[in-house]
């Protein structure tokens, strides 16, 4: 009999390797393993359970066992794959996608994000996009508008707007500023 587990702020590919390897350590066998989400073939014993929390606290993760929570990191993870997948592209806007995704009226949604994450949805929205602009920034293959285009900005001037008021410094100020503090990996 499997076993379904929730995990908080589980965004990542490399953070599925981090949550396996904690299943594991602990004696669990994951069947599948998914954004936010962890199956195990078994069920955990209290010490495996207590073994994969240690670990996850150690590393910023969380069991999650709460239905509300689980739709809150839900949200985050359908949003976080969205932007900063290789497709972006959205055929309707957020609040239809994640209503579909999720099977649930959007006004509910952003209620209940809202009182989980003191945070409204298009502002974690924008935190996110703003978080893949940089990276995009960095990697310095696309050019501002194609940038601006892969992520559903109306214009350059709204993208850059939008940059400014949320990290201080323009997309250009913020491409030169990285690029001084920048280490090769080897140094860090």
């Amino acid at each position: 009999m499997s076993t379904l587990f929730h995990i908080k702020n589980m965004v990542c590919d490399r953070c599925k390797l981090v949550v396996k390897d904690a299943f594991e350590k602990a004696g669990a066998k994951v069947q599948s393993i998914e954004l936010g989400e962890v199956e195990t073939i078994d069920p955990l014993s209290p010490q495996q359970l207590q073994t994969v929390q240690q670990t996850f606290s150690e590393v910023g993760f969380e069991l999650l066992d709460d239905k509300q929570g689980r739709i809150v990191e839900k949200i985050k993870t359908l949003l976080v794959e969205l932007i900063h997948g290789e497709h972006p592209y959205l055929k309707s806007n957020y609040s239809d996608y994640l209503s579909e995704k999720l099977n649930r009226d959007y006004s509910g949604l952003s209620t209940l994000f809202s009182q989980h994450e003191n945070s409204t949805i298009e502002q974690y929205i924008i935190r996110q996009k703003i978080e893949r602009v940089k990276e995009l920034l960095l990697y310095d293959e696309q050019s501002l508008s194609q940038i601006a285009d892969s992520l559903q900005y109306s214009s350059v001037a709204h993208l850059s707007n939008q940059f400014k008021k949320v990290t201080g410094l323009t997309p250009s100020q913020y491409k030169v500023a990285s690029a001084k503090d920048r280490r090769s990996l080897d140094k860090v």
